[in-house]
């Protein structure tokens, strides 16, 4: 059994559940995929930015914060036509300051991984979910880590954006208890 949200999609959806939702992680260029990602979902359905995920992947040099970094107002201009992603430009835009943030944090000898680990002391929370309505939008966690980030210069980083992020990094585990993938 999966989680509801899962069940019977397709099978992109299925395998993000099943492989990557709520798995630890403290991959670099995972965390910032998954950043870049959650916040292009906002105001959309999760199935829209996994099925231009392969998109994403290719627009934002595989993830490669270092490049995404230094990338110009022209490669801005271009991903805005690019029909293989979300054509909105604050979230381009908030893409490539987050991967610019991301870069400050490496230069002054800190993990942006690291950093949102350090906010659960590297404890997963695991909220112990029986059915998919209990799951909440955000939580006292994610405000946290929003303003610290908004403080940080990152954009696109509210506290429901958050809260989803640290689901797919796995700092938190919404998986409902009796989800096999759990």
């Amino acid at each position: 059994m999966r989680c509801n949200w899962a069940e019977n999609t397709f099978p992109e959806m299925e395998a993000y559940h099943d492989k990557e939702w709520c798995k630890p992680s403290h991959n670099e260029q995972y965390f910032f995929e998954m950043l870049t990602l959650e916040l292009s979902q906002a105001g959309l359905s999760w199935s829209t930015i996994i099925k231009r995920r392969n998109g994403y992947r290719k627009a934002f040099a595989n993830f490669d914060y270092n490049k995404v970094a230094k990338y110009d107002q022209a490669k801005q201009e271009q991903l805005k036509n690019d029909p293989e992603i979300i054509r909105n430009k604050l979230k381009i835009a908030a893409t490539i300051n987050n991967a610019q943030k991301i870069v400050e944090m490496h230069q002054n000898g800190e993990k942006f991984s690291d950093y949102i680990w350090n906010f659960t002391d590297g404890q997963i929370i695991d909220h112990h979910l029986q059915n998919q309505e209990d799951m909440m939008p955000q939580d006292e966690l994610s405000q946290r880590i929003s303003k610290d980030l908004k403080k940080r210069g990152f954009r696109f980083v509210g506290p429901t954006i958050i809260y989803s992020f640290l689901q797919a990094v796995g700092v938190i585990n919404d998986h409902l208890d009796q989800c096999d993938f759990k």
